[in-house]
């Protein structure tokens, strides 16, 4: 895939969901070129942490392959690709580590094939404003509404009644799945056969939750090579 390869509309992550702030979706608009020239899809860019002047910052970046898989070999070299583009662009002020790793089995949906790729499964949606009252749901996914604009969920709300809402993707705020017994075995039929020994179901998780490059002992740790700022922190 070349860096003008077109991407379809359902793959264009949503702007209020893929970059929670504006130094979130300028840096999201600077790196998303680069991810789609490797053949991979750009799910969020968070930068977190920094709550002091001297606190380090955290770029965590989370894309995956078009067929909603990830390993550690794509986590690198998406890393070593951003990292040299960051050092030319320099975007961030202050130091800074750089984080790239997969969604995660109870990942965010950032994208319209993300909510139609987990129809039947649950998820927790937070909207920019109420709805009846109520700003967060949590239900089943059961399908898309007018032409990818909104979804709808089956929801129990605080009578205990079930109740299906349609809430517009334009005014949601944040959205992930919830991690269930189904969930985890659709992430597993999703992983690539093995050849030799058979992998154990803890080893396969690892897999499909692909830890940040280089491969760190659990997701989250931060990159080698933390950017330095330019003058005082």
């Amino acid at each position: 895939m070349s860096e003008d390869s077109p991407m379809s509309e359902d793959s264009v992550p949503l702007a209020q969901l893929a970059a929670r702030t504006a130094a979130d979706a300028r840096i999201l608009a600077l790196i998303a070129p680069t991810v789609a020239g490797l053949g991979y899809d750009l799910v969020r860019v968070r930068l977190m942490g920094g709550k002091s002047p001297r606190s380090p910052l955290t770029l965590q970046v989370m894309a995956e392959k078009p067929d909603g898989t990830m390993d550690v070999e794509g986590c690198a070299q998406i890393s070593e690709a951003l990292s040299a583009l960051l050092d030319v662009e320099d975007p961030i002020e202050r130091e800074y580590a750089l984080e790239v790793s997969s969604p995660g089995i109870d990942r965010p949906l950032t994208r319209v094939k993300d909510f139609a790729a987990y129809l039947g499964h649950e998820g927790k949606f937070e909207m920019g404003a109420h709805i009846e009252g109520r700003k967060r749901f949590r239900g089943l996914i059961v399908g898309l509404l007018h032409a990818g604009e909104a979804v709808e969920i089956e929801a129990v709300d605080s009578k205990g009644t079930v109740e299906r809402v349609a809430l517009a993707l334009a005014d949601m705020a944040d959205a992930r799945l919830v991690m269930t017994d189904e969930l985890i075995a659709l992430s597993q039929s999703r992983l690539p056969p093995v050849e030799g020994d058979a992998e154990t179901e803890a080893e396969a998780e690892a897999v499909e939750d692909a830890p940040p490059a280089p491969a760190a002992s659990r997701k989250g740790s931060p990159q080698k090579g933390a950017r330095k700022p330019r003058g005082d922190a």
